[in-house]
């Protein structure tokens, strides 16, 4: 079982130190039945997200896969499904194994990895999820989440009220910074889409491709302004797509065939044009990303669909179409795996360390700046306020052009929020660059007059900036979502839950104090607003959970209540430290 975390968390390991959570709750995950042709595996994933996202059903539990329907399903539509399960909050997953899971082992060069995995005789669950897939319908998930789900026939049977209800979505969350007109893609009462993209470690498998080969043989996309382009997952399964035909159908059809790259999700390839509806077999359509830049006028809509239904979609000029409409057959051979291109190329270096080998840095690869240890109190200043249901970590950090900074934290932080509240990274540093004369004994009278109200002293009260939102964190484990807020000065997020254990662990190992407040707490403050937290040091050391606040505001001083439940010892001390290289700095000291 794999489980996706921060860089912080895999550090903890490198240097064997423990992994420290508590005993997740265990969701059984039972299928039934055989999905009909058509139906793939992000028909059932999206399904799935869009029964639990929501409702936090699944929230940093483990799902189990298991039934007499998972033997029907290949390895790569097992894959696909729990490729997309991180979008239902789930921690992991797991599934049963089985003969299917043994050849696949065994085609990789691996038959002595295969064990088998089953419950046992008696097993007990928290709880339980039944998905009969032999009733699975071809699905689209709609800007701008996963679980923004419908049938396609759904969507075709009443198109104009459902995109309606997306364009005020929109306006809801961008105002009047982007012109949205989703409605114009109805044409005779049917649901045009302008771009058709398979690819990523979701979209492009080969089955996937097999599929969209098969559906669209003999067809063509057309020349009109719809497009399609399809991303191989990795260079193996190019290559044995390529030797099948595969390739080669879909190049016939006037499908684009792209390197094995993962860039289309996150905004670097396949762009789609401003107000352009793109349908994608990829992971995710949050807003902010796929190149949407709603500060600047640009609102890429992305729509979730099977590869299957894409083909089904450009074989029809565009219509989106369910793949369970199209008769086809698929008369591709079994995926074989050829390693030579892995072993000619990757350095399997694990075990053999060089270490007289020298690291060659680029001028681009920067140290992290100093980091300083939590202080008797804590006052911060609010940079952002967000009220959006949810805030994806590609709001908090945007993915696509800042992937060239990843190794510069200093100028990767110039992008922290920046398509969400551009302001941020300005009001960030002002705040940073005080709390520095603050410590260099020449405190701003403005910070001064606010610790005057609380009657607190600026020498034994740090001085940083503070994030609220309703539920941020939604999606990857980039660490970068916390680390640049910390390399701000951030020193706090407050929320009334984490999305995910992923950024609330980030967020702790870069010295971010997680609070929440109680759901029934009404949060209406603003950018500029203080909030001060008296003894937040020895509350923190001395195991407690939460403590009394005070929100400083121009109308005068208001009482908070903050939580900061579930840290573990270790986790208490690396927030007293500032974060986690200073937590193992000082103990190698």
């Amino acid at each position: 079982m794999g489980v996706g975390e921060g860089g912080g968390e895999l550090v903890k390991q490198l240097l064997r130190n423990t992994w420290d959570i508590n005993a997740p709750e265990v969701v059984l995950v039972w299928l039934e039945g055989a999905p009909r042709k058509g139906v793939g595996p992000h028909d059932v994933a999206i399904s799935l997200v869009k029964a639990t996202f929501e409702s936090g059903f699944v929230k940093n539990k483990v799902l189990e896969f298991a039934g007499p329907g998972v033997k029907n399903l290949p390895i790569d539509f097992r894959n696909g499904i729990d490729i997309m399960t991180t979008e239902t909050t789930c921690l992991s997953s797991i599934w049963i194994t089985d003969d299917e899971v043994k050849h696949h082992y065994e085609i990789h060069r691996r038959p002595q990895d295969y064990k088998e995995l089953k419950p046992g005789k008696v097993a007990y669950y928290d709880a339980m999820i039944r998905i009969d897939l032999s009733t699975q319908e071809s699905m689209i998930a709609l800007p701008f989440h996963p679980s923004n789900a419908f049938t396609i026939h759904e969507l075709q049977a009443n198109p104009v009220e459902i995109l309606k209800a997306v364009e005020e979505d929109t306006r809801k969350r961008f105002g009047d910074k982007v012109q949205v007109d989703l409605v114009d893609k109805v044409v005779n009462g049917k649901v045009m889409a302008d771009q058709g993209i398979i690819a990523g470690c979701s979209g492009g498998t080969y089955d996937n491709l097999s599929a969209a080969a098969s559906i669209m043989k003999d067809a063509s996309i057309g020349n009109d302004y719809f497009t399609m382009s399809a991303y191989p997952q990795s260079v193996p399964v190019f290559m044995a797509a390529t030797r099948s035909g595969i390739v080669e159908e879909l190049l016939e059809t006037g499908c684009v065939i792209k390197p094995a790259f993962c860039g289309p999700c996150f905004g670097a390839g396949d762009v789609p044009s401003n107000n352009g509806l793109s349908i994608r077999h990829t992971t995710r359509n949050f807003p902010n990303r796929e190149g949407s830049k709603p500060g600047q006028g640009q609102i890429s809509l992305v729509a979730l669909m099977d590869a299957r239904s894409i083909a089904a979609t450009a074989a029809n000029g565009g219509v989106i179409t369910a793949a369970t409409d199209v008769d086809y057959e698929d008369t591709h051979k079994p995926y074989e795996f050829d390693a030579r291109i892995y072993d000619r190329r990757v350095y399997y270096g694990f075990g053999k360390e060089e270490p007289e080998q020298e690291l060659k840095y680029g001028p681009n690869i920067k140290d992290w700046p100093k980091m300083y240890a939590m202080q008797d109190n804590m006052l911060l200043e609010l940079a952002a306020v967000i009220h959006d249901p949810v805030t994806t970590t590609d709001e908090l950090i945007p993915s696509g052009e800042t992937s060239s900074y990843r190794s510069n934290p200093l100028k990767l932080s110039e992008f922290a929020l920046s398509r969400r509240v551009p302001e941020y990274v300005g009001i960030s540093k002002r705040i940073q660059a005080e709390d520095l004369e603050r410590r260099a004994g020449k405190c701003p009278q403005h910070v001064l007059d606010a610790l005057a109200k609380v009657g607190a002293k600026a020498e034994d009260t740090s001085f940083g900036s503070c994030v609220f939102a309703n539920r941020p964190g939604d999606g990857s484990a980039r660490e970068q979502a916390a680390s640049c807020q910390k390399v701000l000065g951030g020193d706090a997020n407050i929320c009334y839950e984490y999305a995910t254990k992923r950024y609330r662990s980030n967020c702790i190992n870069w010295g971010i104090v997680p609070f929440t407040i109680a759901k029934e707490t009404e949060f209406n403050y603003a950018a500029g607003d203080f909030v001060f937290i008296p003894g937040l040091r020895e509350a923190i050391l001395g195991g407690k959970e939460e403590i009394d606040a005070k929100v400083i505001t121009a109308d005068g001083v208001k009482d908070i209540h903050l939580f900061f439940q579930n840290l573990t010892a270790d986790e208490r001390q690396i927030l007293a430290d500032g974060c986690l290289m200073n937590y193992y700095a000082a103990q190698n000291k």
